[in-house]
């Protein structure tokens, strides 16, 4: 029954391609207005988060340089303490001296963190310094000045000890507007702890630094420590327990991340080791999305009238010429007829659609024979390449082995004889273009091996390989060319010591490949050339001399994995070359159709 219902209910449409059409249209009108408003709002919500992110993210940076500095301020003040003389004098000779030469130390170790404590301004409050072997506690404040011997390890200092820290920020637990910065006193010969120094200062130091994050009705800025604890809030609601356990958890030194109800941005304070966090609510990004919304409904409700209009005029006005069109087609065929997918359609659409079938089929089988041919030639020219190694290297090589075996060790003729073996058969029997990393970084030592032997006297050869992107699959004859490049243009043009340095290294999905040398480098212009071959997407395939030149190299790259892959070149006259090939990790293509 309701089939029966909804094939009467469907068969204007099925029947008439205007009817279709006026139905198309409408909805095509209604629904990208009715979705675009909705997503005016999501998208203005998106717009105003990425700048709050950024915004936020940038505020926080500075901010955090900025306390930086003031913690290394506060540090120096220490330090003007630890390098003093008085203190290296007394910590050497307490034991030692007279009584009148003790007070006379003591004297000088007062003065020195009295001239500390008047130097460091109003929201330095206390300074304390305690020596652990004389068991002496200097305390200089506003109110007093004294010298004690305490009957146990002041707490204040123990966490140094016990924990062997050297340097501790403790919040002030009976008065949270003030907190200790303290440093150990280290012996130098063994680091041994002989004692410490803390500074009581005002939170208030920070409070024009933390201004420059800004003071939002609701959102919450604080400092924590190292475990996530807070130690100072100058504003705002206190942060959830599952804020603090995540903040507390992070390892970046900079960012974000989302919580339920808010955005948090965290920043490390260095050389404290304690994090600046920014709390904003959702409702802040929130609040500009509303109002688009509200705006975005009067406005869609009569676009939607509109575009109902202008969709009934367009359809109708669009199918007569279809219908034509339709028509005229029955008498078009083409010359060989072949096997065509029919439509299940019965109106004008579904006649079009396998007429058009035909004609795309026989487009789609000349293209695919065309791409064949051209694919095949580009595997032959690809083949003569692989086939290629250089005759003047080769001449050299059995030159050098011939000298070799009158002057050298037989078992250095071998190595060499060995290598230049192994390289023809990597050349020769590998059937396949593509081939493990590994595979060809053994053909680049081997062709290494040699140049080695030639100029044992000024080649430097060095590699830095990550063993995980040796299962990368590269072109074949991709590294041996661009090395030898680097001894035919800078290296055997360049008097004293050659280097040549080979680094695979892995960068998210890629692997990067580096051949640096210390050659004469490549002018600007020539450069500049270079790299516009290298950055066309051609496809050429060319021979340079004897040579197979780094476009051709690049060009293969590209015909594997996607022109996102491929060869760049950096150069410095008289300073070196450095050719940058990148590759996807573990061989995965990444080719466009």
């Amino acid at each position: 029954m309701v089939s029966r219902w909804m094939v009467k209910l469907t068969e204007p449409f099925r029947r008439s391609m205007r009817n279709k059409l006026i139905l198309s249209m409408i909805l095509l009108a209604v629904v990208p207005i009715v979705t675009i408003t909705a997503l005016a709002a999501e998208n203005n919500r998106r717009s105003m988060e990425s700048e709050v992110i950024s915004t936020n993210l940038s505020n926080m940076k500075w901010t955090g340089i900025y306390l930086s500095e003031q913690f290394s301020q506060l540090n120096n003040l220490i330090y003007t303490v630890l390098i003093s003389p008085h203190l290296s004098d007394y910590l050497a000779y307490a034991d030692e001296a007279s009584l009148s030469n003790q007070f006379a130390a003591q004297k000088n170790i007062i003065d020195t963190l009295m001239n500390l404590f008047y130097s460091a301004g109003n929201h330095v409050i206390g300074v304390e310094l305690y020596l652990k072997e004389s068991n002496k506690l200097f305390t200089i404040n506003a109110s007093q000045s004294d010298i004690e011997s305490p009957s146990e390890l002041p707490a204040l200092y123990k966490m140094l000890f016990e924990q062997n820290k050297d340097f501790v920020i403790r919040s002030d637990g009976s008065d949270d507007s003030k907190f200790q910065l303290i440093r150990s006193i280290n012996r130098f010969e063994n680091q041994e702890k002989l004692g410490g120094i803390s500074l009581e200062i005002r939170w208030g130091v920070l409070d024009q630094t933390l201004n420059l994050l800004g003071r939002g009705n609701e959102h919450t800025v604080f400092i924590a420590g190292p475990n996530g604890e807070i130690l100072y809030q100058p504003w705002g609601e206190p942060p959830s327990k599952e804020t603090l356990t995540r903040v507390a958890g992070t390892s970046e030194e900079q960012g974000y991340f989302r919580g339920q109800h808010e955005y948090v941005f965290y920043n490390t304070i260095d050389p404290v080791g304690l994090k600046l966090i920014t709390v904003i609510p959702n409702s802040f990004i929130n609040q500009s999305a509303l109002s688009t919304m509200k705006f975005g409904l009067i406005v869609g409700a009569v676009s939607v009238l509109v575009a109902i209009l202008m969709a009934i005029i367009m359809a109708l006005r669009l199918a007569t010429p279809i219908v034509s069109l339709a028509r005229s087609i029955q008498g078009f065929g083409l010359m060989k007829d072949r096997e065509v997918q029919l439509s299940t359609r019965v109106d004008e659409i579904g006649f079009l659609e396998t007429k058009l079938y035909q004609m795309s089929h026989r487009i789609r089988e000349h293209i695919k024979t065309e791409y064949i041919i051209s694919l095949e030639k580009k595997s032959a020219e690809l083949k003569a390449l692989q086939a290629q190694i250089n005759p003047h290297f080769l001449q050299n090589t059995l030159q050098m082995i011939g000298s070799m075996l009158f002057k050298s060790n037989p078992s250095e003729s071998y190595e060499v004889i060995r290598s230049l073996s192994d390289m023809f058969r990597y050349i020769i029997r590998e059937p396949d273009d593509l081939a493990p990393l590994r595979a060809e970084l053994v053909h680049l030592n081997n062709y290494m091996q040699i140049q080695n032997q030639r100029f044992a006297s000024r080649l430097t050869y060095t590699t830095q390989i990550d063993e995980e992107a040796l299962k990368s699959l590269i072109p074949k004859l991709t590294l041996q060319p661009i090395v030898e490049n680097a001894f035919f243009h800078g290296l055997e043009l360049k008097s004293g010591p050659w280097e040549l340095e080979v680094t695979v290294t892995r960068e998210d999905n890629d692997v990067i490949i580096c051949i640096r040398d210390n050659g004469i480098g490549i002018e600007e212009s020539k450069l500049a050339e270079i790299r516009g071959q290298l950055g066309s997407q051609s496809g050429g395939l060319t021979v340079i001399g004897d040579r197979i030149g780094l476009h051709n190299v690049a060009s293969r790259i590209h015909m594997h994995f996607g022109n996102t892959y491929g060869i760049s070149i950096q150069s410095q006259p008289g300073l070196g070359t450095t050719v940058i090939a990148t590759i996807p990790l573990k061989g995965e293509s990444q080719s466009d159709d």
